[in-house]
């Protein structure tokens, strides 16, 4: 746990809460470098099985810290100009490659960059009251956070130029319709709504989750013959795992099987 980012552990589900609520939990160096630790903690941690990525206060996340970026500009400081090789592509990296589940729980605003964590995730819950922007070209910037490779997977190439072109605030009904959120629920419901989506995810096969999350993203940018031999590859990895035997025998003795992660 640090000032920037609170971590907290309910059995196998981590829960990652950006903190800085005073400046709607815009991402300052500190809070990406720990944000950028606690990830790349959890995906080595055989014990936690799924992740939820929160902000806490009234917003989920509105990306940059535009105040520390302008300071750092004034000063000729090289450093705002390198924050997107040296944090914010771990850390798409890290949320889209992570060998578990993650949910976004997008309980308000989500801009800039912080759309681009969420769109990272696996699942985003938001709240009826929530929004995203892609603010880049209001401040003269182009596409980070990787939302250049997300954004057209979830809604499409046309729809994914339009939104990010004309940087107009999306809420969270038209988000909803339009493929960009999975579930939408009153603001007390957010989190809750991802913890319990978490947990569910989190009893189940976790290994094979993270082979279905490697071979969508490998199929992303291959061939069909290329593809195949990639599912062919993780089926053969998926078969002598204890998950796929006890699953297989709880099947036939009609019983509720009990998935370890392995």
């Amino acid at each position: 746990m640090t000032d920037e980012l609170l971590v907290e552990r309910d059995g196998a589900v981590a829960t990652l809460t950006l903190n800085r609520p005073d400046t709607l939990n815009s991402l300052n160096r500190p809070l990406k470098e720990a944000l950028r630790d606690g990830l790349a903690e959890l995906d080595g941690d055989p014990t936690c099985r799924a992740v939820v990525l929160a902000g806490a206060g009234r917003a989920f996340c509105v990306g940059q810290d535009l105040r520390e970026h302008v300071e750092l500009l004034e000063a000729n400081d090289p450093s705002p100009l390198e924050t997107v090789t040296r944090h914010y592509n771990p850390l798409v990296l890290a949320l889209a490659g992570m060998p578990k589940p993650v949910i976004a729980a997008v309980n308000g605003m989500a801009a800039g960059a912080g759309a681009g964590l969420a769109f990272a995730c696996d699942f985003r819950i938001a709240s009826n009251r929530a929004g995203f922007l892609l603010a880049f070209a209001n401040v003269g910037l182009t596409l980070d956070s990787g939302v250049s490779w997300t954004l057209p997977r979830l809604v499409g190439q046309a729809r994914a130029t339009a939104l990010a072109l004309l940087a107009e605030p999306i809420s969270a009904e038209a988000a909803l319709e339009m493929g960009l959120v999975n579930a939408v629920a009153e603001p007390e419901h957010v989190l809750p709504s991802a913890l319990e989506l978490a947990g569910r995810l989190a009893a189940g096969p976790t290994a094979a989750y993270a082979a279905i999350k490697e071979s969508i993203a490998f199929a992303a940018s291959s061939t069909l013959a290329d593809a195949l031999a990639k599912e062919g590859e993780l089926q053969r990895a998926m078969g002598h795992t204890a998950d796929h035997r006890n699953a297989t025998i709880a099947f036939v003795n009609k019983e509720k099987p009990t998935f370890l992660g392995r």
